[in-house]
């Protein structure tokens, strides 16, 4: 059954891109960020979402709006009855699979009355990720979570949040763009690509990277697994082993946030080990930075002109393209009508072992 409420989404004369809203896993929250009982508002995939938490533990998400007569979850609503979600309006609860389960005024329910939910899973009790398909299918692959979100031989997780003017498809591409790194980020040596192969939802990158460091370059590895469009496993080697989770999530079709969650390979002790990977997820989070002028700036050219040594841009479009369940026009280049005009101020947030911090708009 469709759902009783049409969400708002953007106009397609609005469009910045001619792809639509990607389907996948991806991350929604910090567990963190979710006590029990709690019930928060978030906007993501074009659409008003409500993410909460039961009494026993649980995280769900819902679409927020009830379809009683449209009061938003997200604004007053609360838990009740340990797993029941309750409609600031009218008082109706839904259980998490969005089915009316009780009307307080009323000796029935109304069958009728559905919430859209989303598949949800928690991962090391760090990060919350929930499936989004635009057409409403259930989960097409699961995600493989390696050992190093668990090891006991890692740090605690450090974190970085970033909104961004850009669709998710034109960062994910910097996953393959190694020249970049020379114009872009002033390095000396450009990485050298070893293979890219996909493999169904999967694709994976190797290369060959040289690191500059106070006492001279390091030779290392940077080696990328994405398992869809919004969920990917980076390990870095040299300076320090350091495992990252990258999840872009889209927030409208023009738009996507990007949580870094990464852990460093300890060394030794907790200062020594706090020091090294802050400074290393500081010059990850400053080439972030250098990158965004770029995709938020940038066209989508759907045939671009490419040099013969070029990385394999095409091949990861390719890929990425099945996550598009709606048609993505390949005729027209796009660009934005006029310049992003958004500022970003780092909020720095403190954590028990290396720092946190999130990037927001300013007001």
């Amino acid at each position: 059954m469709s759902d009783i409420l049409d969400q708002v989404v953007p106009h397609e004369d609005d469009n910045r891109y001619p792809f639509r809203m990607p389907y996948g896993w991806f991350q929604v929250a910090w567990s963190s960020e979710l006590e029990p009982g709690a019930v928060v508002p978030r906007f993501y995939f074009g659409r008003h979402l409500v993410l909460w938490r039961d009494d026993d533990g649980e995280a769900h998400l819902n679409d927020a709006f009830c379809p009683h007569l449209g009061g938003h979850f997200g604004y007053g609503g609360k838990v009740v009855q340990r797993c029941q979600l309750q409609c600031p309006f009218h008082g109706w609860e839904f259980d998490a699979e969005g089915t009316n389960t009780r009307i307080p005024y009323s000796e029935r329910t109304n069958t009728k009355a559905r919430v859209r939910s989303y598949p949800v899973r928690e991962i090391g009790d760090h990060m919350i990720v929930a499936w989004y398909h635009p057409h409403d299918e259930p989960p097409l692959f699961e995600l493989d979570i390696p050992d190093e979100a668990t090891s006991d031989e890692y740090s605690e997780w450090s974190t970085v949040h970033f909104a961004v003017d850009a669709a998710s498809q034109e960062l994910a591409e910097n996953s393959v763009d190694g020249p970049h790194f020379r114009y872009v980020h002033n390095t000396e040596v450009v990485p050298e690509i070893e293979s890219y192969e996909t493999d169904g939802h999967v694709a994976r990158m190797r290369s060959i990277q040289k690191f500059p460091t106070p006492r001279g370059v390091v030779d290392g590895r940077i080696d990328v697994d994405n398992q869809g469009p919004g969920f990917g496993i980076t390990r870095f080697s040299g300076i320090v082993d350091t495992f990252l989770i990258g999840a872009a999530v889209p927030v409208d079709q023009n738009r996507c946030e990007v949580r870094f969650n990464f852990r460093t390979k300890k060394l030794g002790d907790a200062a020594t080990t706090s020091t090294v990977g802050e400074a290393f997820v500081r010059e990850v989070a400053k080439q972030f930075e250098e990158d965004r002028p770029i995709w938020e700036n940038k066209a989508h050219l759907r045939r671009p002109a490419l040099a013969d040594t070029d990385p394999p841009f095409m091949k990861f479009r390719k890929w990425y393209s099945q996550f598009y369940a709606d048609a993505v026009d390949g005729e027209h280049d796009v660009w934005a009508p006029v310049p992003p005009d958004v500022e970003f101020q780092p909020e720095f947030i403190p954590a028990e072992a290396t720092a946190s911090r999130k990037y927001r708009t300013t007001e």
